[in-house]
């Protein structure tokens, strides 16, 4: 049996894709079974004869088990735009019923962990009707979220907690992925977010441009069931 996590974050460009491939390389170090899942993308490029992200892609080399193309992006755009608007200029449909299919699919692979990725923020539209969210209330998926440290981002955690939380979701955590490297009162923005988020803060990730890095919390280690000792990855 499988452990699966949905990854969401509090806006678009957040940095989803740079922690979850920080997470499923952290869990092949400890020789987990991994499966990185991009239901839904936009603005992609054909290559191979075929649409691909380059998120979705750099899931797929992160991860240790491995499926096609399709199985881990089933549902990929070209236009960098809205995914449901794009959806609609190819005439594809895209339904919670149909995500659920595709997932289904996943689990059989064998891999331990999956970590599920989002598109853009919480509340991202896939038809007319329905919500990504409204997918992940249906496969009941534990909820990890990825908080872009920025100015405006105590707005946008509180908002997307609070969402996640009426949808009768588990919150399990929150990471800190430092994207302004100029932020002002970092430290006190993190604390003003632990105090009030109701869910452990996981790990933070500290603005680099050389060799990503995690700094990783107790909670996580916990939540993944890996060995206590290891602060940083």
């Amino acid at each position: 049996m499988n452990q699966a996590y949905f990854v969401t974050g509090t806006d678009t460009e957040v940095g989803k894709t740079y922690i979850s491939t920080l997470l499923l390389k952290l869990l092949a170090k400890h020789g987990k079974k991994t499966f990185g899942y991009k239901p839904i993308a936009a603005d992609a490029e054909e290559a191979f004869g075929e649409l691909v992200n380059v998120d979705a892609i750099s899931l797929m080399e992160a991860a240790t088990v491995h499926g096609t193309y399709e199985q881990v992006n089933p549902f990929c755009f070209a236009p960098p735009i809205a995914p449901h608007i794009a959806a609609k200029q190819v005439n594809v449909d895209i339904t919670v019923d149909k995500l659920h299919e595709r997932y289904d699919e996943i689990q059989q692979l064998g891999a331990e962990y999956i970590l599920c990725e989002g598109a853009g923020g919480w509340a991202l539209p896939i038809n007319d009707n329905e919500y990504l969210y409204d997918w992940v209330a249906k496969a009941q998926l534990p909820v990890i979220l990825v908080v872009g440290m920025k100015l405006g981002c105590l707005n946008h955690a509180f908002l997307t907690a609070e969402s996640i939380k009426q949808k009768g979701l588990n919150l399990v955590g929150w990471i800190a992925n430092q994207i302004d490297p100029e932020m002002s009162v970092f430290e006190e923005n993190l604390e003003s977010l632990k105090l009030r988020l109701d869910c452990p803060l996981l790990a933070t990730a500290p603005y680099s441009e050389g060799t990503p890095k995690l700094q990783l919390r107790s909670a996580l280690l916990e939540l993944f069931e890996l060995k206590s000792g290891t602060s940083q990855y």
